[in-house]
């Protein structure tokens, strides 16, 4: 980056230094680069000086005059001294750092009395191409933006290709000139949906290239591979021999020469070629020693084994820290610690880099465990079933890489048709819907999450606090993404299988073809509870199937071709039905009798189903030793019982369904003043720092900002008030206690309906003041609404999922009832719309025994505004509107109750950066 002569600055850095205190260690980051490797960010401190000067010095002539227009850009130290105050408001310098050496260096520096900031930045020659100047810039933006910076100006020679080239990609809105032979250039800094995009795009890009690393090197080091066969280290090299892995393997032992024959090396420095991957099986204390030799070794990715880090506590999360820390700071990602390995069966790679004691079978499935006990059974599972996987990566502590970083490289890799994921915690559950919502689009996620029962939830201060529980949020996050959940590892495989190897079904109905009735009408009742459906065959296919079966079979649905049917009728009548339009999917049911062999059933259910047909065929092959062979090479799922069956179809036909779909959309809303609701808030947390409940002008202030319906309420504060306000407002009216902290109204006494007088009301004041007790310092006088149907629309504020919109039925039941549903946000206008129809009691919604049908449409308009406000006003913790009344008429907020706390926006976790 050039600069005009004659004009000082202080992004004419050479080295600045920390004003203590104010060190802005938040904006301290490690990153993924474009080609993989890692590098860490990090703002300039008071030491820095002899590194800068380093950097400096290292710079080429031409790197150099870009930047400063001299080929000497060293400063002599009482400039130095004069640049190291820097006040991170008006200048801030970031540092980019590779083997704890200077790489990259930005700086913005506020232009007096604008909200313009120029900006720039140098990178060293050795690290250029590699994405520092676009990770450095976006972290300069981030950390002006609270400072009031609005836009980065620059000024630049025309054949400055790089600089050019990072500000066009950044994706900022930006203007440029050519003026005096210099390009002047303007960015915008305010984020919107293409800089957001561009950002995600090179992360994704970079993590993926990253994973790469890790699951297809060329080479291979085992550090503590040990001579005696049964340790971790002997077998994880002897698994990679064994597997014919596509490139050396090298074994580190300082106390041997030889580890199966073949050459060992004291350390991985002593080894004569280059090493793209470690994988390390030494006790706790020694893996960092071994990281740093990594490190200054070249190599690419560790697979860290050992165990004793954070899973025993405090000493070994320290440990972990330190090792996560140390291959950062070398450019290396890391697996694990505590991990059983990973494996590639790609041909090209062919590595088992793990202690299991049975081989992976190549195949189509990427599979991610967090549990390494789990992951041997896993293998040994996938091969019985005639599975197969590209990828098996056992995550262990997640210090480093994790699910998230899995779901970026299967989205592309060629060899991975099906995700599947064990689950036991997310670490970042809001990346994981964005990646999870994009990958489902092109390939199915099957998960397990473990820990419902361990799950809990959250203390109750509201309706919708006590119904909005973290397991709730898991299932709302995996609906809204496309995320296929079963609770059992069996139900995962079965769900794989036939996602794997059988086209999606396009609807809902499914034909029974079988040889016995009783086995035929359990899979008939386990269809119905799965919720798919058992039509009647067409007219057509009857007559297809009566032309070649004996009389005594049956030809509705479930299809009975009778005991003694032979392959060929299987074949035939399967073929029939697959033909039937009426007809989805098929799920054949075999029980062996003495006449016809499994084998030839087999064969002939796997010759009709074909893919041409574009619907999945399942089996079920009852009594029977293992999978028969031809089903297994056919691709055809067997499963033992009828209901293991209907229950993996019904996942798949779910999936096919979401797919279908379109993304939704967040409308754009009429009536909406976000100024005038966070001028509420602010009022608020100006009067009560710590924040509190909104009294009742201030809640309805809020929701009128976005358009909210409030029924209307005065306040009174006695008896002979309230009457007075209800002979204003028109009786008959409702009145609620006002009492900060109270949640359930009714259940104190604390709501009284259909007042019919004012002398009632005043009555029914001061028996509610006797009931609530000292803690009612007002009441709520409201006219009665029309009748409808009760309901509950809430937000409460979870700490991993952050806000979630609750919907279901409402009322004083709503929390003994249970029927809800979850959406994390945003809420688009199809997940308004599903929230609706989702919940058991919809059908009141919809004209229930004569009943007129409510204003569904207005109630998915309340939605997407309650919606809409939680995400602009991230202040709100918790918000329950209970009851919402929907009647034919209106959709009408009869009681709303919020809670309002301080917000930390933490800029800085919204720059790529990893854990």
């Amino acid at each position: 980056m050039a600069w005009i002569p004659g004009r000082p600055r202080l992004s004419d850095f050479a080295v600045v230094s920390v004003i203590e205190p104010g060190y802005p260690a938040e904006w301290e980051a490690d990153v993924v680069l474009v080609d993989g490797a890692t590098a860490h960010v990090r703002p300039v401190r008071a030491g820095d000086g002899p590194g800068l000067q380093r950097f400096l010095a290292s710079l080429s002539e031409e790197t150099a005059y870009l930047r400063f227009l001299s080929l000497r850009p060293q400063k002599p130290p009482a400039e130095l001294t004069r640049l190291t105050h820097v006040d991170y408001d008006e200048c801030s310098v970031l540092l980019a750092l590779v083997d704890e050496e200077i790489v990259a260096v930005a700086s913005y520096d506020r232009i007096g009395g604008t909200d313009d900031a120029e900006v720039a930045f140098v990178v060293a020659d050795a690290h250029q191409g590699r994405g520092l100047g676009t990770i450095l810039l976006e972290y300069l933006a981030a950390m002006a933006r609270p400072h009031g910076v609005r836009r980065f100006v620059a000024e630049t020679l025309p054949y400055n290709s790089r600089m050019l080239t990072v500000f066009r990609d950044a994706g900022f809105a930006e203007t440029a000139r050519l003026d005096d032979d210099v390009v002047r250039v303007a960015l915008s800094i305010e984020p919107d949906l293409t800089s957001r995009a561009a950002m995600e795009g090179r992360d994704r890009a970079a993590v993926r290239r990253s994973v790469t690393r890790l699951l297809s090197p060329r080479s291979v080091a085992v550090i503590g591979a040990g001579r005696n066969p049964g340790t971790i280290g002997h077998e994880v090299f002897a698994n990679l021999l064994r597997g014919e892995f596509q490139g050396p393997v090298y074994p580190v032992n300082p106390f041997a020469a030889h580890i199966r024959s073949v050459r060992a090396y004291p350390d991985v420095l002593a080894i004569p070629g280059p090493v793209d991957l470690a994988v390390v099986a030494v006790p706790a204390e020694q893996v960092s020693a071994v990281i740093e030799q990594c490190g200054h070794k070249g190599v690419g990715g560790l697979v860290v084994i050992s165990a004793g880090f954070a899973e025993i506590g405090a000493a070994g999360a320290e440990l972990e820290r330190e090792a996560v820390r140390l291959a950062h700071a070398h450019g290396m990602r890391m697996v694990g610690p505590n991990c059983m390995g990973v494996i590639n069966t790609s041909p090209g790679v062919a590595m088992n880099a793990t202690f299991a004691p049975v081989p992976a079978p190549p195949g189509r499935l990427g599979f991610s465990s967090q549990s390494g006990a789990l992951g041997i059974a896993i293998l040994e599972e996938v091969g019985r079933l005639g599975l197969g996987i590209s990828n098996f990566v056992s995550m262990g502590n997640k210090a480093d890489v994790s699910g998230n970083d899995l779901l970026c490289y299967w989205e592309d890799d060629p060899d991975t048709d099906v995700v599947l994921l064990y689950l036991e915690s997310f670490g970042n559950p809001r990346k994981f819907s964005r990646l999870a919502r994009t990958v489902s689009r092109r390939k199915p996620i099957v998960a397990v999450k473990a820990g419902r029962t361990a799950a809990g939830s959250r203390a109750a201060s509201s309706h919708t606090a006590a119904l909005a529980t973290p397991d709730a949020a898991v299932d709302a996050l995996f609906r809204q993404t496309g995320v296929i959940r079963v609770d059992t590892l069996d139900e995962l495989f079965g769900v794989a299988s036939v996602l794997a190897h059988q086209p999606l079904p396009p609807g809902r109905r499914v034909a029974i073809v079988g040889n016995a009735g009783g086995p035929g009408i359990l899979a008939a009742d386990a269809c119905e509870g799965a919720g798919l459906t058992v039509p009647e065959l067409s007219q057509a296919t009857k007559v297809s199937l009566r032309a070649f079966l004996p009389p005594a079979a049956a030809i509705g649905n479930p299809v009975d071709l009778v005991a003694s049917a032979s392959a060929e009728s299987y074949e035939r009548a399967v073929r029939a039905v697959l033909a039937d339009d009426g007809i989805d999917a098929v799920i054949v049911v075999y029980v062996p009798p003495l006449v016809t062999r499994p084998e030839e059933v087999a064969a002939a259910v796997v010759a009709a189903a074909t893919p041409a047909t574009g619907k999945p065929v399942v089996a079920n092959f009852l009594a029977t030793q293992g999978l028969p062979g031809p089903l297994r090479a056919g691709g055809v799922p067997s499963f033992r019982f009828p209901e293991a069956a209907a229950r993996a179809l019904a996942h798949a036909v779910g999936y096919a369904e979401w797919r279908r779909k379109p993304d939704g959309t967040v409308p754009a809303l009429a009536g909406v003043d976000a100024a005038a609701a966070r001028a509420v808030v602010e009022d608020v947390l100006a009067a009560d720092p710590g924040g509190s409940w909104l009294d009742p002008r201030a809640c309805a202030a809020l929701l009128g900002a976005y358009g909210i319906p409030l029924v209307p309420s005065v306040e009174a504060r006695s008896a002979e008030e309230a009457g007075a306000q209800a002979a204003a407002l028109g009786v008959p009216v409702a009145l609620k206690a006002i009492a900060p902290g109270l949640v359930h109204k009714s259940d104190v006494g604390g709501v009284r309906l259909d007042l019919a007088t004012p002398g009632a009301v005043g009555a029914a004041y001061a028996a509610m003041q006797a009931a609530v007790g000292p803690s009612m310092t007002a009441a709520a006088v409201q006219p009665m609404v029309p009748s409808g149907v009760e309901l509950i629309v809430g937000v409460v504020h979870d700490p991993a999922f952050g806000p979630l919109l609750l919907f279901g039925l409402g009322g004083t039941a709503t929390e003994l009832l249970g029927d809800r549903c979850l959406r994390i946000l945003p809420v688009t206008d199809l997940d308004a719309a599903e929230m609706v129809r989702s919940i058991r009691g919809s059908p009141l919604l919809f004209g229930y025994r004569g009943s007129p049908p409510a204003d569904v449409a207005a109630l998915e308009q309340l939605l997407i505004r309650v919606g809409l406000l939680a995400d602009d006003v991230p202040e709100i913790v918790e918000l329950d509107l209970n009851p919402v009344i929907a009647s034919d008429r209106a959709v009408t907020v009869v009681d709303a109750k919020v809670r309002i706390a301080p917000y930390d926006a933490h800029p800085e976790l919204a720059v790529r950066r990893l854990r």
